[in-house]
């Protein structure tokens, strides 16, 4: 099963340049890559689209992979962050038109739920390789704000004619720079005296959100798992 997904995204990435994340697309991967169409329809039940979403999927489990082989305790802790995206991106450099016609299928309003939960899984995949434990208030807002951060390099990324993407990675920096502002402002807001009983409210108030249950990368829903 696995090796017929592979097979299938690998020939899509042909066709895919020319024809989107389209049926027109579905069907020709299936023939190049020897599977069935019922077969394929078993594997993909939404056709084009699930192809998509397991396109996307494919790369976070790389990205992942890597993470876990890197050693990031050189780094300071933003260059670690601006490491992950950019890593991330470079994995699907030459598979770029894809990404594009990705982004263009999931901006449409009936699989923009997808592309959110597509973004969320990637933030959550860099924050996991990165080796964050926040079980609380902290796992949402942490991945809410990453989310943020790779949606808007994604796109300046897909538009950027500059040598190596130089100037992407110059606008990766300056969001993360804006990101980490965000964290030295939280930070003097609890220490400050007039403010700490208002913190302290917050705290209580979100002291029983908790985030989901934490298990292995491979098992946590909706992710892709590790060849074997």
């Amino acid at each position: 099963m696995r090796d017929a997904l592979d097979r299938m995204l690998d020939a899509a990435l042909m066709h895919v340049p020319f024809d989107g994340w389209s049926e027109t697309s579905f069907t020709a991967a299936a023939a190049d890559a020897g599977v069935p169409q019922a077969e394929a329809r078993a594997l993909f039940p939404r056709g084009a689209v699930d192809m998509a979403v397991a396109f996307h999927r494919r790369a976070d489990a790389e990205l992942a992979r890597a993470l876990a082989a890197t050693d990031l305790g050189a780094m300071r802790f933003r260059d670690r962050v601006a490491h992950a995206v950019r890593l991330r991106l470079e994995m699907v450099e030459d598979d770029k038109e894809a990404v594009r016609r990705g982004a263009t299928l999931f901006a449409l309003p009936i699989h923009a739920a997808d592309g959110a939960r597509l973004v969320w899984e990637t933030a959550d995949v860099i924050w996991t390789g990165l080796g964050d434990r926040s079980d609380d208030l902290n796992w949402y807002t942490k991945r809410a704000i990453l989310s943020g951060v790779y949606s808007a390099v994604v796109l300046y990324w897909l538009g950027d004619t500059s040598p190596g993407h130089t100037a992407t990675w110059e606008f990766l920096d300056r969001r993360i720079g804006d990101v980490m502002r965000i964290e030295e402002v939280k930070a003097k807001v609890r220490g400050n005296a007039m403010l700490k009983p208002l913190v302290a409210g917050l705290e209580r108030l979100t002291a029983g959100i908790k985030a989901p249950p934490r298990g292995a990368p491979e098992d946590l829903p909706g992710r892709w798992p590790p060849s074997a």
